[in-house]
Parts: C-alpha cells; sequence; structure tokens
C-alpha cells in the first residue's frame, strides 16, 4: 500500500500532503454528454423549457462545481482556480448534447477532479431541468481529455 498516495504505511486512508509541492499553472480540460429526445432538444433549442434557460444554468452548476470540488470529492484539496469555463455544443444528429470544461488554477496539485465533476454537475443538470418533459435521457462519455502541470502531463489519444 505504500505506493498509494491515499493510504499510510497501515494502508488506511489519508490526504496527500502537498506542503513540499511547487505551485505552478495546472490546467486540465474534460468532456461529456447527455442524449435527449427530439422534444427536449427542440425546447432546449428555442428556451422553451419550464425552469428556463437550461444551457445558462448548466453553465453556472458547471463552475460551481468546479469551485467545490473539495467539498465533494473526500480526501481532494482545495484548489486556487484561476479560470473555469464550460462550453455547450448541440448535436441535432445524434440528440446529443455535448459538455467540456477548461479549468486552470496556480497550485501545488493538479485540477483534473475539478475539470470532471464541473462536466458531471452540468450535464446532470441539464436533467435536472428537463426531465419534467421526459426522464428518458442518458449521461455519458465523461473522462478526462488533457491535463498540464505538475509532474506529468496527460493527452487522451482518443
Amino acid at each position: 500500500m505504500s505506493n498509494f498516495s491515499h493510504a499510510d504505511i497501515d494502508g488506511k486512508i489519508k490526504m496527500v500532503d502537498v506542503s513540499e509541492k511547487k505551485e505552478t499553472l495546472r490546467t486540465a480540460h474534460a468532456c461529456g454528454y447527455i442524449v435527449l429526445n427530439e422534444e427536449i432538444m427542440g425546447r432546449i433549442k428555442n428556451k422553451s423549457i419550464q425552469k428556463g434557460n437550461v444551457l445558462a444554468a448548466a453553465k453556472i452548476a458547471g463552475i460551481n462545481a468546479a469551485k467545490k470540488t473539495w467539498e465533494l470529492v473526500p480526501l481532494c484539496h482545495q484548489i486556487k482556480l484561476t479560470n473555469v469555463d464550460i462550453n455547450f455544443k448541440i448535436d441535432e444528429v445524434e440528440n446529443k448534447i455535448f459538455v467540456t470544461s477548461f479549468v486552470t488554477g496556480m497550485d501545488r496539485t493538479g485540477v483534473e477532479m475539478e475539470a470532471i465533476a464541473a462536466v458531471a454537475v452540468s450535464l446532470i443538470t441539464v436533467y435536472d431541468m428537463c426531465k419534467s418533459i421526459s426522464q428518458d435521457m442518458i449521461i455519458g462519455g465523461i473522462k478526462l481529455i488533457k491535463k498540464t502541470g505538475g509532474k506529468s502531463d496527460f493527452i487522451r489519444d482518443s
């Protein structure tokens, strides 16, 4: 268990000590999607969902999620975020809305969890705002695309 950073020598869970790490610029980019039916897709595009502008609400929710990730994920550090950006792409052929997040911060640990949380909560918000029309929606494909800063960088091949 000594190679697992979130466990002590006895295998008990612990928060990673990042005190000795250097503050550097950290970035992360994540994505995911929600599959909707045609009625929901049309109503989102026409901004005629009873609860309001779905994508505006989902963007705010995603930004808030990135800022609050440390409160949601056990052992996650509170990060000094410098930017959170959420974008949406509507695919009318497949009735999907793709969500991407881009998160930056100056800190001693990465912002991957913040980017992933931003996407997840944005998608959950779309679901919540549309569920009165139909609950037949599917959230999927949430993944880290890229991260920079710290000991290593990561870029997903596909």
